[in-house]
């Protein structure tokens, strides 16, 4: 049995009132959701709260779910969604402070631990980690959502075309775009 067949035949049992059946739902997708939402915000604890408002929504909108599409990409919209209307939200409050010492401290250095290398090297493998991740945020929400689709959650073509509600064709030209801007951004660290 698939994986959406699976999930189509837990979302009928939500449906017809086993609310147990939509916990499965939250256990199996709650790391993936947070995943996702943690493209938009760098906070542990407020992407543990869009996730959870992501679920919360989901729940109550299961009653309109037909199946047309995956559960996961619908569940996946939501999260978009929800990550971006909370994005918005905290572009109109004032910010309390510069740096947030927890973000900072949460930074994954462990890379350094697995990898004997030179200092150089790991500087040089930092820079173009921080450039990626720095040109990813700076493009335009249809292209970063492409590309983190296909090369992140792993998504085929249709399934993007689904997630993001276009054509195919646009989804190969958003995810070329975005690529060529990456690599036009990082290519002053590669040699």
């Amino acid at each position: 049995m698939g994986n959406s067949q699976t999930d189509l035949e837990l979302v009928r049992l939500v449906q017809a009132g086993e609310k147990k059946a939509f916990d499965v739902l939250v256990l199996k997708y709650q790391q993936k959701v947070i995943n996702i939402v943690m493209r938009y915000v760098r906070d542990q604890s407020t992407a543990n709260d869009i996730s959870q408002e992501t679920f919360i929504k989901a729940y109550r909108g299961l009653k309109n779910f037909r199946g047309d599409s995956a559960f996961y990409t619908w569940l996946y919209r939501i999260a978009i969604n929800t990550a971006k209307n909370h994005l918005v939200t905290m572009k109109r409050r004032l910010p309390l402070t510069d740096i947030d010492a927890q973000q900072a401290e949460q930074y994954d250095s462990a890379t350094s631990l697995r990898e004997i290398a030179s200092p150089e090297n790991e500087l040089q493998k930092d820079e173009v980690h921080q450039a990626i991740i720095k040109s990813v945020q700076q493009l335009p929400d249809d292209l970063r959502t492409a590309i983190s689709l296909r090369e992140i959650e792993g998504f085929s073509y249709e399934e993007i075309a689904e997630a993001m509600g276009c054509p195919i064709g646009t989804v190969r030209s958003r995810i070329f775009r975005a690529r060529e801007a990456i690599e036009e951004h990082i290519a002053p660290y590669m040699t």
